[in-house]
């Protein structure tokens, strides 16, 4: 039996959850989500809580029981209070700014990059270099804002890019710093 499985999934008010033949439907202020779960797993809901339990008592069992359960809390965390990634965008003239729904992204090309905004995902500026993905999809928010980093990602001399906000960039000390001898 897995650790992770075995936590019972606490369901705040406002949330409601259907299960229909191991389909789980959970809906809440945010939104709707909906998951299939494997036919080996046992889903129960008693007093506000979600216990799941494997039918079958092996390694295989287990380790779908840690995963269900923490994709069955993500979705009910997810239409609850959602979720969000902040990117940090440093380098001089590096910057971000809204078009309509989508980014506009200027981070060195000699055109400003438009990043078309998915459907499940809002974004926020607070700062025209910051942005936050938000959304109720744990895996999709975590999705955009790598797709949004690969755009430019953090170099390592003097750490240009785009970062997460809780990204620490280890920087190389750089040809000039390194080479002490004589050349030719």
């Amino acid at each position: 039996m897995s650790r992770v499985g075995k936590r019972p999934i606490s369901i705040p008010s406002g949330v409601e959850i259907n299960i229909n033949d191991n389909n789980v439907t959970v809906k809440g202020k945010l939104g709707e989500m909906s998951q299939a779960v494997d036919k080996n797993i046992r889903l129960e809901i008693k007093d506000n809580e979600m216990l799941l339990s494997p039918i079958i008592d092996n390694a295989k069992a287990g380790a779908k029981h840690g995963l269900y359960r923490n994709l069955l809390s993500n979705m009910v965390t997810g239409v609850s209070s959602g979720f969000e990634k902040t990117l940090k965008i440093v380098g001089v003239g590096y910057r971000a700014s809204k078009k309509g729904e989508d980014l506009e992204i200027l981070v060195g090309y000699s055109n400003p990059v438009i990043f078309k905004k998915p459907e499940d995902i809002s974004f926020d500026l607070p700062d025209n270099t910051t942005i936050v993905v938000k959304g109720i999809d744990k895996q999709r928010v975590g999705q955009v804002a790598s797709q949004i980093r690969d755009l430019r990602k953090p170099e390592p001399y003097k750490g240009k890019g785009i970062r997460y906000a809780n990204e620490v960039v280890r920087k190389k000390a750089g040809k000039a710093a390194s080479s002490s001898k004589g050349g030719k």
